[in-house]
């Protein structure tokens, strides 16, 4: 997804609060297409959670009001973030026909998990 601006000096600076809300909106988007059945309604509401509490998450963090408060945010992103690739997975599974939408949605899930998990390493 693209959520790169330019800074002053030229160099690109990722937004992940733009990032985060932009996957939320694509896991939206991808679910309503969806055919509502006994399978998917439990797994649409489970995936729409999880996805769209990263950037929730993200933006208390944020405002967060010390370091540990941040870091408890940060740690609750990428929980988030590993939960939604697993109701991809599962939401894949059960709608074979939109695999390829699920897994690079489940890839932008795993790359805001390892950023997750870098911003919590550095903080250390």
């Amino acid at each position: 997804m693209p959520n790169e601006a330019q800074n002053p000096n030229g160099k690109r600076k990722y937004d992940l609060e733009e990032r985060t809300a932009q996957f939320g909106e694509a896991i939206i988007e991808l679910v309503k297409t969806f055919p509502q059945n006994p399978i998917n309604s439990p797994l649409i509401s489970q995936i729409v959670r999880a996805a769209t509490s990263i950037g929730a998450n993200y933006m208390e963090a944020d405002g967060a009001e010390s370091r540990k408060d941040f870091q408890h945010k940060i740690s609750i992103c990428k929980k988030e973030a590993k939960e939604t690739k697993h109701w991809l997975r599962m939401t894949a599974k059960a709608n074979p026909t939109r695999r390829d939408e699920c897994q690079k949605l489940w890839k932008e899930a795993q790359e805001l998990s390892l950023i997750f998990a870098s911003i919590l390493l550095a903080g250390k």
